[in-house]
């Protein structure tokens, strides 16, 4: 060939443009696209239900059980407190810090800041004994107790404090509502299963003691939960949560007293509202 050298300066030439042309064809990837390596954090509030539960009363002269206990949960409703650093323990709260070890799955840890207080003014079946009986306005008939003040106060409102380690499970579901450009708005569909112990700060007053005022090692729980995650500007999101499970609680202090103490096992509906953020280190 006489122009061997006009050959390659041409075969390069086309190889520039066609490298250059599949550059500018290649659509850089949303920061969204992954959550491997992402760390995520959240804080935000509760509100609570609880199954009926046996509560049993034991101490150095009494033992006694009350049957199907009814209980409700202490909200806070919107208020400044969620975010007032001196008394953002008050409300029924949610903390979590997680991290995704794939795509998909993440492991976080958290405090589930619930409260539960035992209705008063209830009849309730009871067994066992106790001294004094009657002196306490609570007696009834058919084996039966009211449950005042003088009686009994009970309640985990300092809190019942579910301290849990989960594994869940996250999927974009953007595409389902026609979302084009995750990283300005990302939908997440979010599911998980978790496992932790009770620390709660019982406030109870049994028979007229001296309560017990002192965060205490209780038991255990187990929950599963499905929510939904909506993430704005890559960063930042809001996350609802429908959460369930199951406290079973044989170690709870009453009194001054260490041989005073009560148990409980029930079942628990919790529902969570929270705002947080996720990104890389």
């Amino acid at each position: 060939m006489k122009h061997p050298f006009l050959m390659i300066v041409l075969i390069l030439s086309f190889y520039s443009q066609h490298s250059n042309a599949q550059e500018a064809n290649t659509i850089p990837e949303k920061y969204t696209a992954h959550n491997k390596g992402k760390f995520f954090f959240f804080w935000g509030g509760n509100r609570e239900n609880y199954s009926k539960s046996d509560i049993t009363f034991k101490g150095a002269d009494y033992n006694f059980a009350l049957q199907n206990v009814e209980a409700h949960d202490k909200p806070k409703g919107w208020h400044i407190d969620y975010v007032n650093p001196a008394n953002m323990t008050i409300p029924q709260t949610n903390l979590k810090l997680g991290y995704f070890i794939t795509d998909h799955y993440n492991i976080s840890i958290g405090v589930d800041h619930m409260k539960y207080v035992m209705y008063q003014d209830k009849a309730v079946n009871y067994r066992g004994y106790y001294p004094n009986a009657g002196s306490y306005g609570e007696t009834l008939p058919n084996d039966q107790v009211l449950l005042t003040e003088d009686f009994l106060t009970f309640e985990h409102t300092d809190g019942l404090n579910y301290i849990n380690s989960e594994f869940s499970r996250v999927d974009d579901i953007s595409k389902i509502f026609r979302i084009g450009n995750t990283d300005k708005f990302q939908i997440n569909l979010t599911e998980g299963v978790g496992a932790g112990f009770l620390y709660p700060k019982t406030n109870a007053k049994v028979l007229g003691k001296e309560r017990h005022d002192d965060f205490h090692i209780s038991g255990y729980g187990l929950s599963a939960k499905a929510g939904l995650n909506f993430t704005f500007f890559k960063y930042f999101f809001v996350q609802t949560e429908l959460k369930g499970g199951y406290i079973n609680m044989q170690d709870i202090r009453t009194t001054q007293s260490s041989s005073d103490k009560a148990s409980q096992e029930f079942f628990f509906l919790e529902r969570v509202i929270a705002v947080g953020g996720i990104f890389r280190i």
